[in-house]
């Protein structure tokens, strides 16, 4: 088939286009590399930079004859959004319309949106497909208000769709000097350049991590699925559940790092328990667990030793910095 991916050079998408080219696919994607990096890109990949909140780019660059198009680049910073909410916010609403739009314009099959467990908020946990988005920051605001727009344009133009919703994906090619986000990524950096972490609150906010390689398994089925059509289905585990003090200790035992965390103030908006049920993906996509937690954190850290620790990045501007504004990032502490 041929295939589009937005964010082609970032974790998610580059590895979904490996996964895809593998097994024969013809790959097309873009990126604006705000969170990629050129040497994800494969190349199998029929690449362009651009920027999907460009309409008529996107219309010009997505292929006659796609099949399918994976919706996978974001700026996916939840935290960070309640502190640049424009930065954030058009790049997932605004870049999900224009790519919704241009997909429409060229007449593909199917729509494949990655959405976020952000759009369940602060609610009763296991998170469940059937809840009301109740999202806590802009992020998930978007992310919510995205899914509408993705099902009322594809229901309306007579395309198929489906929404993932994948959560705390780890592993190979992820920006791992990005300190607003990948909190495991975030971890092992600053452990290889045997430094102090930091923890927000009191590190007892619970998650589940997905390993990128589960998580790719669900998204290929969903190409040719009909089960999947028209369907929002959580992707990830729900074994495992850690506390993010626990993920710190973990991280430390694969580095062998003995310094004590730094436990900072606990960032506005954070939901304390953030777990989703797998029972939807397993009943449709026979969606396995593959890999535990301790293998995602091993070979994570095998990927940053292999390109080297790096000092984290500052790029994103805060649009609101005030006695509110975590000050690791402030002081850039991370």
């Amino acid at each position: 088939m041929k295939i589009f991916i937005t964010g082609l050079a970032g974790f998610l998408g580059s590895n979904l286009g490996i996964r895809l080219a593998n097994n024969g696919h013809e790959i097309f994607g873009n990126d604006n590399l705000i969170g990629g990096n050129l040497d994800n890109i494969d190349k199998r990949f029929n690449f362009f930079e651009s920027d999907c909140c460009d309409l008529d780019k996107m219309t010009e660059i997505i292929p006659e004859d796609t099949d399918v198009v994976f919706h996978c680049a974001a700026t996916a910073y939840e935290g960070l959004s309640v502190f640049s909410p424009h930065f954030v916010t058009k790049n997932i609403y605004d870049a999900t319309v224009s790519t919704v739009t241009a997909s429409i314009r060229k007449k593909i099959r199917k729509f494949i949106f990655c959405s976020s467990m952000a759009r369940y908020g602060n609610q009763e946990h296991p998170f469940v497909e059937t809840m009301s988005p109740k999202p806590e920051d802009p992020y998930g605001i978007a992310k919510a208000a995205a899914e509408d727009t993705v099902k009322n344009l594809c229901d309306t133009h007579n395309v198929d769709w489906t929404i993932l919703i994948p959560h705390n994906i780890v592993g190979p090619r992820q920006k791992y000097d990005d300190p607003y986000r990948n909190v495991i990524s975030i971890f092992l950096n600053k452990m290889m350049q045997n430094e102090e972490i930091y923890i927000y609150g009191d590190g007892n906010q619970k998650r589940c991590f997905s390993y990128v390689d589960d998580c790719i398994d669900c998204m290929e089925k969903c190409i040719t699925h009909e089960a999947t059509s028209k369907q929002i289905i959580n992707i990830g585990p729900d074994e495992e559940t850690v506390t993010i003090k626990e993920v710190a200790e973990l991280c430390a035992n694969e580095i062998g790092h003995n310094k004590d965390p730094i436990f900072t103030s606990q960032r506005p908006q954070e939901v304390k328990y953030a777990l989703c049920s797998s029972d939807k993906a397993r009943s449709l996509l026979d969606y396995k667990t593959r890999f535990t937690l301790k293998d995602s954190i091993k070979k994570t850290s095998e990927y940053i030793k292999s390109r080297g620790p790096k000092k984290f990045d500052y790029k994103i501007r805060l649009e609101i910095n005030n006695e509110l504004t975590p000050e690791t990032w402030k002081k850039k502490l991370i």
